[in-house]
């Protein structure tokens, strides 16, 4: 699988936890050898701002971290547009999902999903998308971004039993979209906050997701959010790679 990357990730732009020194360091140990990475590219301006008002990037921009929120921004459009031809996985932070319009929170500036899949709409590529956000936390950035769009739907499942939660992500599934962009969130581990799901159920929710995409004959790409434990955030990305390769 490609994984779009940029050697700027690894550098600690602050003192919350989605930039922690040695964050990225520890998925890029498990993943290096099994992946092909291509390098990211920040976001054109009026890109980022097709979603997010001009005040909302001032603030941003005023508070250091443009440059950064927009090479995640970046390289999570190019995980979307390779991903309408094949999987992909956009390893980047800061994360967006709590980014809306014009306010952010939880560590996150730029909504680099909702900006990914708002572009590929923009340039007539998809006609309907579906985003599957399966961090500990709702994505209500992505909600307040394209939630009344009319052409996504979304789906934060929260149950806090794993088959219960592996039912939920395969249950809203069913609908109809020409692309699949995946809020991909690992601190829901039974090791990390949420406590809930284990190493192999990622693996599974990666076969789910791509078992749907072939299904729809749709594209599917996915971009890091949460995941704060080093001692297993890495693996927890691995198989849920692997899952998506499967088929």
């Amino acid at each position: 699988m490609k994984v779009v990357f940029h050697q700027e990730f690894r550098k600690s732009y602050g003192c919350e936890p989605a930039a922690e020194e040695r964050r990225m360091d520890c998925v890029l140990e498990v993943i290096r050898d099994k992946v092909e990475f291509v390098e990211a590219k920040s976001a054109e301006y009026d890109d980022i701002a097709a979603c997010h008002t001009t005040e909302h990037i001032q603030n941003v921009t005023r508070m250091g971290r443009y440059y950064i929120a927009a090479l995640a921004a970046g390289a999570t459009i190019q995980a979307a547009n390779i991903g309408l031809k094949e999987p992909c996985f956009a390893l980047v932070r800061p994360p967006g999902h709590h980014a809306s319009s014009d306010f952010s929170w939880g560590y996150c500036f730029f909504n680099n999903i909702a900006i990914a899949i708002s572009k590929l709409k923009q340039q007539g590529k998809i006609r309907r998308a579906f985003v599957l956000d399966f961090d500990h936390h709702d994505g209500d950035g992505t909600i307040n971004i394209l939630g009344t769009k009319g052409y996504t739907t979304i789906c934060n499942p929260n149950e806090l039993n794993p088959d219960s939660y592996l039912g939920v992500v395969e249950k809203s599934l069913s609908c109809d979209f020409d692309i699949m962009g995946i809020s991909a969130g690992f601190d829901s581990h039974k090791n990390d906050w949420g406590g809930v799901l284990s190493t192999e159920n990622y693996r599974e929710i990666g076969r789910i997701v791509r078992k749907a995409s072939k299904k729809n004959n749709s594209g599917c790409f996915a971009v890091m959010e949460g995941g704060y434990n080093q001692e297993v955030l890495g693996h927890n990305v691995m198989e849920f790679i692997h899952g998506m390769t499967e088929f």
